[in-house]
């Protein structure tokens, strides 16, 4: 076995135990770290693939945004345990079915699956080099006019914030002046 045999199966195994911490975690907070975890061992299998780009951006949206709003989200929740619901027998079985489904689902699809070999010749499909030329010589138009829309979104979302808070400050105050009526001595000095 070379090394990226080697390297493919740790990281199928992390990818699959990461998966199952997730999936059997009771703590919710554990469940998104185990996510990340998993999210990390996929841009290792794509970095394996040689699809360089597609691993930076799966770690910086993904594991980098994504996760760390649902992390947040969580903790901000404070979800308890105790307060959770105890779920019907419909509702259990309808877990059982659906997941035996999408079981048979998966059977199927690998039972008629076909491998083929791969191609040797084109091992740099993925590489940030390449897709840097096609971006910016043949999909340069659609490449800006995507950044101007962005553009026009930051903008909305300013304005749209500026107007919810526009009627929120009293006039004629200055608001970084210091309205205090308590004189100032060394107890109640910093």
């Amino acid at each position: 076995m070379d090394i990226f045999s080697i390297l493919f199966w740790v990281l199928s195994a992390m990818a699959v135990g990461c998966a199952l911490g997730v999936i059997l975690s009771r703590n919710p907070v554990n469940s998104v770290l185990f996510l990340v975890l998993t999210f990390v061992s996929i841009s290792g299998h794509y970095i394996l693939m040689n699809a360089q780009f597609l691993a930076v951006v799966n770690l910086i949206v993904y594991t980098g945004a994504i996760m760390v709003l649902f992390l947040f989200v969580i903790m901000l929740m404070n979800l308890n345990a105790d307060v959770e619901p105890q779920k019907g027998h419909m509702i259990q079985l309808a877990g059982v079915i659906s997941g035996g489904v999408l079981f048979l689902v998966v059977l199927a699809a690998i039972r008629t699956a076909k491998v083929e070999p791969m191609n040797g010749e084109s091992t740099d499909i993925g590489l940030i080099s390449n897709l840097g030329k096609v971006l910016f010589t043949k999909y340069v138009l659609p490449f800006e006019i995507s950044s101007v829309l962005f553009l026009s979104a930051m903008i909305g979302a300013v304005v749209i914030g500026k107007n919810e808070h526009a009627g929120t400050g009293l006039k004629g105050t200055d608001p970084g002046a210091v309205t205090s009526t308590t004189p100032l001595t060394k107890e109640n000095s910093i």
